[in-house]
């Protein structure tokens, strides 16, 4: 198989990849990319599950970022578990056909308890005390300790919210090329 990179950047579309765009300029004309049909609705969740599936809402069950949950009575947002998604994972389906295929899926959502050989996601620590510490999930678990190790802390602060920027972006870049130089999937 050949050795193949998804990039999921949120809401860019083709048009808008130009002169203020100069490294994905670049990068699009020496690479060969593949557009993506859209799907309906036009959310994280729906849409990452699309892509690493190959079916649609109807078939892998996500049809939203959250949930109304008649048992509990609350609305559920951004639940990580990949068993939440219903329909075979293309890595799955790869590794089927070449038992050595390897594949690494970093910071896409439904990271958590994924069949992927090495997956990192934001996630978290909730202490007693009510504070919420920076942190990330990984498989195997290892790989979070040797990431933040060689990378530092996981920027989570820097990934939601008002103070959303580029440091978590190049945390999660880092890690992802990490991963690949040391681990190669």
């Amino acid at each position: 198989m050949n050795k193949t990179v998804v990039i999921d950047i949120v809401g860019l579309s083709a048009n808008l990849i130009g002169e203020h765009t100069p490294f994905l300029s670049e990068y699009v004309k020496s690479r060969h990319t593949t557009p993506i049909k859209p799907v309906l609705p036009a959310v994280t969740t729906t849409s990452q599950s699309c892509y690493v599936t190959g079916k649609w809402p109807s078939e892998h069950g996500i049809v939203a970022n959250g949930w109304y949950d008649r048992d509990d009575a609350e609305m559920k947002f951004w639940k990580q578990s990949n068993k939440l998604v219903k329909a075979e994972k293309i890595w799955d389906a790869a590794k089927r056909q070449d038992p050595s295929f390897t594949c690494s899926k970093m910071f896409w959502w439904y990271n958590m308890y994924s069949t992927a050989d090495f997956s990192v996601t934001p996630r978290p620590q909730y202490h007693a005390d009510g504070v919420k510490a920076p942190d990330c999930y990984a498989y195997p678990a290892s790989l979070r300790d040797e990431l933040q190790q060689d990378l530092g802390q996981f920027p989570l602060f820097n990934f939601w919210g008002p103070n959303a920027n580029i440091k978590s972006t190049k945390w999660i870049a880092d890690a992802s090329l990490w991963v690949d130089r040391k681990h190669d999937p």
